[in-house]
């Protein structure tokens, strides 16, 4: 008998501690309406969209000095080096951009686990994988995206 009311204890200890220990569930986020949302990454995809927009410039203004150069061999030799220029200046805009956008995920990635905590979640998942259930966190995310020194 007294095994059994030790067993018994241990029991209900383990069963009380689990339910206080144990999260309240899932939460999923809309990531494209938290970036569309976050000033700070709206900032960012218009310094995206302006340096595109001048590697663009660039090519046009090279096309046109290209079309006066008289002979076939300044031709071929303004080819080569614009090439290499625009190969130089295309990866460092792809460079630019990942960095920008690996940037802006780890920030919004780091308001969903503070969220995430708040709302004594389990884990966090993309809404579109949620069907029914869950908590969407995306307009707390936003919340405090906006609220901190982002």
């Amino acid at each position: 008998m007294h095994k059994l009311k030790k067993m018994f204890i241990l029991l209900t200890s383990v069963l009380f501690l689990g339910n206080t220990v144990m999260a309240s569930g899932v939460g999923s986020i809309n990531y494209q309406k938290v970036q569309d949302n976050y000033p700070y990454a709206q900032k960012v995809i218009k310094e995206v969209e302006a340096k595109a927009l001048a590697l663009q410039q660039y090519i046009t203004d090279k096309e046109k000095e290209f079309k006066s150069i008289d002979t076939p061999l300044k031709k071929k030799a303004f080819e080569d080096k614009i090439t290499v220029e625009f190969k130089d200046k295309e990866n460092a805009f792809i460079n630019y951009k990942l960095k920008k956008e690996e940037e802006i995920y780890k920030k919004i990635q780091e308001a969903a686990k503070a969220v995430m905590v708040e709302q004594n979640l389990d884990a966090v998942i993309d809404y579109r994988v949620m069907f029914i259930g869950g908590v969407d966190i995306s307009d707390l995310v936003i919340e405090k995206l906006k609220g901190g020194k982002q």
